[in-house]
């Protein structure tokens, strides 16, 4: 049985870094300050591990990161290696963009929209990429270029397709106004 592991004693800054930590929005960080604050309490691991309901594992490496780091342990750090430049990098942005603003169909995909699974195929047949992208990595590619991928789709996806969609709801609601002769249809409109 390992013995117990408590932080060293806080400081009356890094108490404070703590206390204000309780107060974040994001979830590591309050749960790094409530196991660091337990710990300078004096109690065992078992016990703030069952009290905050994390692993045993979780509570006894916060004190190595505290003593490690300080109060910068609090915050999330970027997981993966750090050093690795990404295959679609800033020189390759710009076919990629211009790939964007095409229409699938003109590689030969049987799809009028882009899916990040056939962009990651076509980046490779045109030799922007040495092997096959995960979805993941097209997505962070297209990120760098400055836009979502939710909202990327929206400016890719040629402008007639949208008309065409838009156009198609109008004659909708048209046919729909003048089917029955007896409905009257309004349209309601605030301002603010």
């Amino acid at each position: 049985m390992k013995p117990p592991l408590f932080v060293r004693e806080l400081a009356a800054s890094e108490r404070q870094a703590l206390h204000a930590g309780l107060r974040s929005r994001e979830a590591f960080t309050l749960r790094r300050a409530q196991i660091l604050l337990a710990s300078a309490d004096g109690q065992r691991p078992s016990r703030i591990a069952a009290r905050i309901g994390c692993a045993v594992g979780t509570v006894r490496n916060t004190p190595h990161a505290f003593a490690a780091e300080g109060a910068g342990c609090l915050g999330e750090k970027k997981r993966g290696p750090k050093d690795v430049p990404p295959i679609l990098d800033a020189a390759k942005a710009e076919p990629l963009k211009g790939i964007l603003h095409q229409s699938p169909r003109r590689f030969g995909k049987a799809r009028s929209t882009w899916t990040l699974d056939l962009l990651a195929d076509v980046t490779f047949e045109q030799g922007l990429t040495p092997r096959r992208l995960s979805h993941e990595a097209i997505r962070q590619a297209v990120k760098r270029l400055g836009h979502g991928w939710k909202r990327a789709k929206t400016w890719i996806t040629p402008a007639r397709t949208r008309r065409t969609r838009e156009k198609k709801a109008r004659d909708r609601l048209i046919r729909l106004a003048a089917s029955p002769p007896d409905w009257v249809l309004g349209y309601r409109d605030e301002c603010w």
